[in-house]
């Protein structure tokens, strides 16, 4: 899926906020005395009244602040809060909770306005038929702030899907804290953040970023599996523009502060850029479908279009015999690694994670032999796919997502080594890379490599290696598995000799040449990896798909034991 433009909104700020609420609370008074002359209040003495007062309340719930604000949404371009959980949710299937709750404060004017929801929707129901729980932040209740029933909802349908193994989806916009409440609307943050973290590696957690979030609202998404964000309409910031100004002099847009954009290629925040709320709300649906429901559960499983019976030979397809002539006969002509992946996959779906981050690596999802797989691959159209701070990462965070919830891991390594350069040592390559080593280390999932290309230096190592643990590694015949390509190699390895050619006024070019070529026929192919056991077997490049299907079948049953520990201490 791709990234497109979409609507853009103005900001809400603090101050906008407190307005929002204030006009909110008359607008509330102003209908509930319209409503009170229209028609006379049913008889809660009956049961006919007592249905009638539930209905009544039930219909105030479902529009809290009126019409006009469900209009002002609209005139936006934006869904409501309710409409974006319909829009994710297979039709019929949403059960609210806590539709009737409503604050309990009393200062600021509070108590004369008293919505019901409190500004967040709740509840349960199915995504293509799987269970999930979900919750949606309502911007025209207090501008979105959270308050204390508000924090009390969220973490009751957040205790609801850790207990029942469902996903958690949050659609998120509000300002932050609603000041009004004072601490309370703090602790519950804390509420909320604690469960983010005890819910994190047992039940997927996608956060949805449907407007402006500030404050404490962005910090629950951060904690999260994946977030989405929709381009122009979504922001998330710690301190605004205002602030910033205020406090350093920097004068700064929110879109440029906060943007989707800015999240997905600057800061890392985003995985997932939309168009607009239903193109987030599709990806949502689709990233749901290669994750298990919980830890303990198995990710959806598909029938295969292209099944793998008998020999992998005579199960190839047209598309497997065109990875035979993919690979460039130089080794210095890029080539698009899209291309491997589409031609692996079934029915050539792949479901790519930060597309617009550290594009020198793939990170995404997709199904081989109908098991969900997770996709990391070195990129040779970009900065030739070598490994740099952001790449590393990237990846090391979608290689431990996948470890959470048991999908194996299908890596495609094509890397010449580690991006050089001061800016790289100076901003910690060596501890940020280091979680990539740490991730496949830790990582127990079955773990599948094939290297098309390039392998070089501790880049080798990094992508998935047998040293670090991974199950099955394959070659084709035009890896090339060193310490270092041949031109860098031979500068070093015969330094002396070339320079007493050069004295002696030899033909130095030639003689380069000549020893990289020896060089290259030596060490750089994958048979002196093959002959070690390091890969374990050299194959065909249209032998892929079906080397991996049988691989993952090997896998299913695989069983680790760890030794006994609280936790290991990755390099954050």
């Amino acid at each position: 899926m791709t990234g497109r433009t979409a609507r853009s909104r103005e900001s809400l700020q603090c101050k906008a906020m407190t307005s929002v609420q204030d006009a909110a609370a008359q607008e509330s008074v102003a209908r509930d005395d319209a409503e009170g002359s229209a028609a006379p209040a049913p008889d809660i003495h009956t049961t006919a009244g007592k249905l009638a007062e539930l209905g009544a309340r039930r219909a105030q719930a479902e529009r809290p602040m009126g019409d006009a604000a469900v209009e002002k949404v609209h005139a936006k371009g934006k869904l409501t809060a309710r409409e974006r959980i319909e829009a994710l949710l297979d039709e019929g299937s949403f059960v609210e909770l806590d539709a009737l709750a409503r604050h309990r404060s009393v200062n600021f004017g509070l108590a004369d306005n008293r919505p019901f929801g409190d500004g967040v929707v709740t509840g349960y129901g199915t995504v293509d038929g799987r269970d999930v729980c979900v919750f949606s932040q309502d911007a025209t209740v207090f501008g979105g702030s959270l308050g204390e029933i508000y924090g009390e909802k969220i973490v009751k349908v957040m205790d609801l899907a850790l207990k029942t193994g469902r996903p958690l989806v949050g659609i998120n916009e509000g300002a932050g804290a609603r000041i009004q409440e004072g601490v309370v609307s703090l602790g519950l943050y804390g509420e909320i953040f604690h469960r983010n973290v005890r819910m994190s590696g047992v039940v997927p957690q996608i956060s949805l970023i449907m407007g402006p979030a500030a404050g404490g609202h962005v910090y629950s998404p951060a904690l999260t599996d994946f977030v989405v964000m929709v381009d122009k309409t979504s922001q998330m910031f710690v301190t605004g523009p205002d602030v910033i100004k205020t406090v350093t002099g920097e004068t700064v847009t929110m879109e440029d502060l906060g943007g989707a954009h800015t999240h997905m290629e600057k800061s890392g925040v985003a995985h997932y850029v939309a168009a607009d709320e239903q193109d987030a709300l599709d990806y949502v649906r689709d990233l749901l479908g290669y994750l298990p429901s919980n830890n303990q559960a198995a990710a959806p499983r598909l029938a295969p279009t292209d099944p793998i019976d008998g020999s992998i030979e005579d199960s190839l397809t047209a598309e497997d015999l065109e990875l035979d002539s993919l690979i460039p006969d130089s080794p210095n002509t890029p080539y698009d690694m899209h291309e491997v992946i589409r031609r692996i996959l079934d029915d050539d779906e792949f479901l790519e994670v930060q597309e617009g981050r550290a594009r020198n690596i793939i990170v995404g999802f997709g199904r081989v032999d109908g098991r969900s797989v997770g996709i990391v691959a070195n990129q040779p159209t970009s900065f030739a796919g070598t490994l740099d701070i952001d790449a590393s990462e990237k990846a090391a965070r979608f290689v431990r997502t996948c470890d959470c919830f048991n999908i194996p891991i299908v890596t495609l390594v094509d890397v010449p080594g580690f991006l050089p350069g001061t800016g790289q040592e100076f901003d910690g390559i060596i501890r940020r890379g280091a979680k990539l080593l740490y991730a496949y280390g830790e990582a127990t999932v079955g773990k599948i490599t094939v290297i098309t290309r390039k392998a070089y230096g501790g880049a080798y190592d990094v992508m998935g290696s047998k040293h670090m643990g991974a199950d099955i590694n394959l070659a084709w015949p035009t890896a090339q598995i060193a310490v270092m390509g041949a031109s860098g190699a031979v500068g070093f390895v015969y330094r002396k000799r070339l320079l007493e050619a050069a004295k002696n006024g030899d033909d130095v070019d030639a003689l380069r040449l000549e020893l990289q070529n020896e060089y290259e026929d030596t060490l750089v192919n994958p048979y002196v990896a093959a002959e070690r056991g390091y890969v374990d077997a050299v194959i065909p490049p249209s032998h892929t798909r079906g080397q991996i299907v049988t691989a993952l079948r090997l896998l299913e049953r695989k069983y680790v034991t760890l030794p006994p520990k609280k936790h290991g201490n990755i390099p954050l």
